[in-house]
């Protein structure tokens, strides 16, 4: 048998050692995959918003112009038709839900179908739309626009109250999205996706306002844009991200990527905690936006998945409430 030099073992060692530390924080990155929880082939699919009330998962197919509502127990899906693009949901009471519109903010009654105009903000800047939202600790409606063409930051993020009145919280912005509040209702972060950024911001929950913008996590581009975002009960951000194949968990205080859940779809667009026990991570996707090969790759882009990712979330607040 041939010796080897210590030298050379030594090397080897060293290498071997490396290549094991790669292995295990790569491993660390992509320790869960998200599994088929509802076959669509959604355009678009956005807004995720677990109700708690209902047992069922709010969300929306923005270029298909649908409100749609899961229910995991039947696994069904009802779809309700929007007149225009819609941007995001969220529960109003038993019989009626909030949606941003292509020209502004509308109560749906859910019996009906009908809707009816909350606040119209926004109606005069035809280049463009409304996009992701979410609901204070108060139960105001944060909800932001995006410009059409993507390339211009004039679009903003607005504070809506039961009554319709509407005041510019955020100005500047390319493409809205992701927003949460965490627990002890003092932090809102919030996301413009091309900025590559995850926004944090002292919150008043005295007056529904906000201060003292920073950055919070910078967002690698390998990892993807981040897009729609839920919080869990230890305040960890989940972010959807789109050419990215996957949700990212990061530690916002630590400015950290903790973790990956890969998901079967290159466009992941936004997430929320559902379930019985907030226990079950429900994924959106897009079928959008992709190559041939990455068609053939994950032809289940588009649908519901879901991943049982080792945490719980915390009820996501309704409008008014």
């Amino acid at each position: 048998m041939k010796s080897i030099n210590p030298i050379s073992a030594a090397l080897i060692f060293t290498i071997t050692l490396l290549l094991s530390c790669n292995n295990s924080q790569k491993k660390s990155y992509e320790e869960l995959e998200a599994e088929l929880e509802f076959e669509t082939m959604a355009l678009l699919g956005e807004g995720a918003f677990w109700n708690h009330k209902t047992q069922e998962l709010y969300w929306v197919d923005i270029e298909d112009k649908k409100f749609n509502i899961y229910n995991p127990s039947s696994v069904s899906n009802r779809i309700i038709q929007m007149p225009s693009l819609i941007g995001t949901v969220v529960p109003y009471n038993e019989n009626e839900a909030v949606v941003a519109l292509l020209d502004g903010v509308y109560k749906v009654d859910l019996l009906t179908e009908e809707i009816s105009l909350l606040s119209d903000v926004e109606s005069n800047i035809p280049e463009n739309r409304f996009n992701d939202g979410k609901c204070d600790p108060n139960g105001n409606l944060w909800v932001g626009s995006m410009h059409f063409e993507q390339s211009k930051p004039n679009a903003s993020v607005y504070r809506i109250n039961e009554q319709g009145e509407t005041v510019k919280m955020i100005d500047s912005v390319t493409i809205s999205n992701g927003i949460v509040w965490t627990k002890d209702a003092k932090t809102m972060y919030y996301i413009d996706t091309p900025a590559g950024n995850i926004m944090g911001y002292d919150y008043n929950d005295q007056t529904s306002t906000i201060s003292n913008g920073r950055i919070a996590v910078k967002v690698s581009e390998e990892d993807g844009f981040p897009d729609g975002m839920a919080i869990d009960e230890n305040d960890m951000l989940w972010v959807g991200m789109w050419n990215g194949n996957a949700v990212a968990q990061y530690d916002p205080k630590k400015g950290k990527l903790v973790s990956k859940i890969s998901v079967p779809a290159h466009n992941v667009t936004s997430c929320a905690f559902g379930g019985e026990n907030l226990d079950i991570l429900y994924i959106t996707t897009s079928s959008l936006d992709m190559t041939e090969e990455e068609q053939n790759r994950f032809p289940m882009a588009g649908s519901i998945f879901m991943v049982k990712p080792g945490v719980t979330g915390v009820e996501s607040r309704f409008f008014g409430n």
